[in-house]
């Protein structure tokens, strides 16, 4: 009960304080330096379930995209030196993200400290530069103080990863202390003269464009941002690995700003005289290297609405910067009324641009990629959810599957591979009623597709796919472009995978030509279902199809020519 003194050990308060604020999902590989925790867990094990990773990179995965997938903070428990070491990926991804994530690093005994003992890492440095924030609990009496807020700091304005030490032996002290409340998501919101200067910079476009990113939104701001959308007639573009903020099929869906982008909509957002970016931190991916959006003072007059202060002019010059939560900035603009008239017809043909750039195109090989992705946007079910890692196989993912709505992609925005696996299992646990398909490349799939043993264990039935070319595809195309001809260090031996699933425990299936997708997919659905099992699918496609537009041969040739 609130405000009562109870006695108990440090890593009880921590297990309580996690119920406190919301937590019922928490993800881990075990060690020893936090076996107190462990032990706290055992007896929460009704409020909190405890999802074991098989190496402490997949569970921060975990922990990010569960976050991406519900919009609370994902948790994660790892053990010190290795543990830690290994977990920073997941630190980075949330961080670039923008995600809110709180890791919680076993540390050695307070008696060790500083003679580099065994597994010491001084977690301030080292998390330091891509964390909002990084600490030690020394005091069992101050724990709830430290966790309250690494919650608060993690969920508002620009959301992020908290890092949290935990000494051994302190975990074990024991204090009498009172409970505390929920963290509360602080939020910032548009003043009336904002909206105001908004409206004014809006009224004298004739080519406005909206680029929608970042984090913090809610189904309702979507919601309302579609209702602006539509009574203002602007055209929406989304973010690299954002594209689920806006209804894909929505007829003022004009595509994605990010790699692989429509060059009709590339020149669209050169063109513009009023580009409105909501949420969207404007970094290299989103601005094609900076060259779509020039630093320090774009040619385009800019409005850039974001949630945290420091993003704000941190890059870009503009016209107006606002600071705002998603849901205070899109509940605003909802209110807001304009005359479309003067960019109908630009926003109807950024539209028709959109439709014409997703239709199924052809590459080399008997597989035909785009048309797989197109068969699963017909065939899915709105709510389902796409989870896929970096490489050029998801090219044809941003270009040809049309996303309905928010959470229904999962996808690292900074590019690090290895992600689809854990964040297939993570987004399953979040929503086991939910259709999950989690799309892999061959090098991408190899670095955490050990997590596969984690969604058989805990009856997850994910579908995955891994996309298989037999090399790391992207290195592969920028060698060819940069170095034609001198392949090196970017082919891949690979295991046959459906056999590799069926020793998992899982269903396995092999696909060589388009035509056998369907019925694999199908096949697969039919056995996780009933059997409550993953399933994985290789689709084994044509080294040649390297991105949804060129070939190698062709990238070479371009190369070799100069």
């Amino acid at each position: 009960m609130a405000g009562m003194l109870t006695s108990r050990t440090a890593a009880q308060i921590l297990v309580d304080a996690l119920k406190i604020h919301g937590v019922d999902t928490a993800f881990c590989v075990p060690g020893e330096s936090y076996l107190a925790v462990l032990d706290a867990l055992y007896d929460a094990r009704e409020a909190i379930r405890l999802i074991v990773a098989r190496q402490d990179g997949g569970a921060a995965y975990m922990a990010e995209a569960w976050a991406k997938v519900t919009g609370r903070p994902g948790i994660c428990f790892v053990t010190r030196g290795p543990g830690a070491t290994n977990a920073s990926i997941g630190v980075h991804t949330a961080q670039q993200d923008s995600t809110p994530m709180i890791l919680f690093i076993g540390q050695v005994p307070g008696e060790f400290a500083d003679r580099e003992s065994f597994q010491e890492v001084d977690y301030r440095q080292m998390f330091g530069p891509m964390s909002k924030w990084v600490a030690q609990i020394e005091r069992a009496d101050r724990v709830h103080e430290y966790v309250s807020r690494a919650f608060h700091l993690a969920m508002s304005g620009r959301p992020g990863p908290v890092v949290l030490a935990l000494p051994e032996d302190m975990l074990t002290q024991t204090a009498a202390v009172a409970d505390v409340s929920p963290y509360q998501v602080v939020q910032a919101s548009p003043s009336a003269g904002d909206l105001e200067k908004l409206r004014g910079l809006l009224a004298g476009a004739k080519r406005p464009l909206v680029i929608l990113g970042g984090a913090v939104w809610t189904s309702e701001a979507c919601r309302d941002l579609q209702a602006f959308a539509e009574s203002s007639g602007l055209p929406i573009a989304c973010s690299f690995r954002f594209q689920d903020l806006f209804d894909n099929r929505h007829g003022h869906y004009v595509g994605d700003v990010g790699i692989g982008i429509n060059p009709k909509l590339a020149e669209r957002v050169r063109g513009a005289d009023l580009l409105l970016v909501i949420g969207a931190r404007l970094g290299e991916m989103t601005t094609g290297a900076y060259t779509l959006v020039e630093p320090p003072r774009p040619k385009q007059k800019l409005v850039h609405v974001h949630a945290g202060a420091e993003e704000l002019g941190r890059v870009y010059q503009g016209e107006l910067l606002i600071n705002s939560g998603m849901p205070q900035i899109a509940a605003a603009l909802k209110g807001v009324k304009l005359d479309g008239s003067a960019w109908r017809a630009w926003r109807e043909q950024a539209r028709a641009d959109y439709l014409e750039w997703t239709k199924p195109a052809a590459n080399p090989g008997r597989v035909q990629l785009a048309e797989i992705v197109a068969w699963l946007r017909e065939r899915l079910p709105e709510d389902a959810i796409i989870a896929n890692g970096a490489g050029n196989f998801a090219g044809w993912i941003s270009r040809f599957y049309r996303y309905p709505g928010l959470r229904t992609q999962v996808a690292p925005a900074n590019g690090s591979m290895g992600y689809g696996v854990p964040a297939g299992v993570a987004a399953k646990v979040a929503h086991p009623e939910r259709v999950v398909v989690s799309i892999n490349g061959d090098g991408d799939f190899l670095m955490n597709g050990q997590e596969l043993a984690t969604a058989v264990q805990y009856g997850l039935p994910v579908i995955f796919v891994v996309v298989n070319n037999g090399m790391y595809g992207t290195i592969r195309m920028h060698q060819e472009r940069d170095y034609p001809a001198r392949v090196y260090g970017t082919s891949l031996q690979n295991p046959d995978f459906a056999a590799l699933a069926r020793a998992y425990g899982a269903y396995g299936a092999t696909v060589e030509e388009t035509a056998q997708f369907a019925p694999a997919f199908e096949r697969a659905a039919r056995e996780t279902e009933s059997s409550g099992k993953p399933a994985l699918i290789e689709v084994r496609i044509d080294p040649q199809a390297i991105t949804t537009s060129t070939t190698l041969d062709a990238i070479r040739a371009r190369a070799l020519k100069g």
